[in-house]
């Protein structure tokens, strides 16, 4: 039976609308084109924010708004987040802020800045993705993320691509450590804060070619997505091959593409992160013509709803933090269908399944 707000706050219909909408004064800045959230029939039931798609700007704003301070409410947690929409110009502006210069844990959404600082050096023709980076045993981290620890191959070699493409897509923490061969700790700092990323920074252990993923804000993470997407961090071709790779069906779905379709995850580049009690993902959707038109950059940490011990175990999509994320995917999806930006962009993606041969 699905959890109401009534049984989730313990109040009164009214009682709990009232709790709720201040959640969302408190959690979720409304955007100025976008109306002050209100319970209506259209925008709510007793059950939670309804899934009927927008018919407007505002509209989406609202939803948005009201669907992230439901779900992260119901979650439990402490949130920093940054959602943002593009007008039909293609100008970002906020629809959720909260707490959003807070300096927070990345974990492996950090690995979209790793990939920047290593394609930066593509870019300078220091590197090449084809060329090829050892893979030995000390250097595999036996762990259940990724490949690299399943192969059994090692002692051998991959091309920088290869790994870069692991590091995006099945988030390959061996991955991490070959970057590294490439772009030691310090001079990837070096390459963030030129690029104005003072707060997005890993944290250099005494081997100079490995590093933990350090540190983000939501604002911070939200405006490399931005930049990212218009083409003023990489080249073209670096930019349309990070972009390709997070945006692949390889790439993580169990919370905000979860109950989106095949085609819809395509439209959607995003990379998730997790440690003890964190839980983070951040990216972009897509217009079907390519146009990048919602950002997110969302940072959770416990204690969430439910049993702690049970939570710090799940780092899947029945994990509290991991549900309301994927109620707000639906609901950013739904939003981009009357966003009215419609401004062409190079970075599309078309599923081609195959069947062997």
């Amino acid at each position: 039976m699905r959890l109401t707000r009534r049984t989730a706050l313990g109040l009164g219909t009214t009682t709990a609308t009232t709790a709720l909408l201040g959640t969302v004064t408190a959690r979720a800045q409304a955007a100025p084109s976008a109306p002050a959230p209100t319970p209506s029939p259209a925008a709510s039931t007793d059950d939670g924010p309804s899934d009927a798609p927008p018919t407007t700007r505002a509209e989406a704003h609202h939803a948005i708004a009201y669907r992230y301070a439901w779900e992260t409410h119901r979650a439990g947690g402490v949130w920093s987040s940054v959602v943002s929409m593009a007008d039909a110009d293609g100008r970002f502006a906020d629809v959720v802020a909260d707490d959003a210069d807070r300096v927070v844990e990345a974990y492996s959404v950090n690995k979209i800045a790793v990939a920047v600082a290593v394609l930066d050096k593509v870019d300078r023709g220091l590197l090449r993705l084809d060329q090829r980076v050892d893979v030995t045993a000390d250097i595999v981290i036996q762990d259940t993320d990724g490949i690299f620890g399943l192969d059994g191959a090692y002692p051998s070699s991959v091309t920088l691509g290869h790994a870069m493409a692991a590091l995006l897509t099945v988030s390959d923490n061996t991955a991490v450590r070959l970057c590294g061969l490439v772009c030691p700790a310090r001079e990837l700092n070096d390459i963030l804060r030129a690029k104005g990323f003072t707060h997005t920074q890993v944290v250099p252990v005494t081997n100079p070619n490995r590093f933990f993923l350090g540190t983000t804000t939501p604002r911070e993470t939200t405006t490399l997505l931005h930049r990212l997407a218009a083409g003023e961090l990489l080249t073209e071709s670096s930019t349309r091959y990070l972009l390709n790779a997070l945006r692949s069906l390889t790439s993580f779905t169990d919370g905000i593409r979860l109950r989106l379709t095949s085609p819809e995850r395509l439209r959607v580049a995003t990379k998730a992160g997790w440690f003890n009690d964190g839980r983070n993902e951040a990216g972009l959707i897509f217009t079907p013509e390519g146009a990048p038109v919602v950002s997110y950059a969302l940072f959770a940490s416990g204690p969430f709803t439910g049993d702690a011990a049970t939570n710090n175990a799940d780092f899947g999509a029945t994990h509290p933090a991991l549900r309301a994320r994927a109620g707000l995917g639906r609901t950013l999806m739904d939003a981009t269908i009357h966003n009215g930006t419609t401004t062409a962009h190079p970075h599309r993606a078309k599923y081609s399944p195959r069947n062997g041969n």
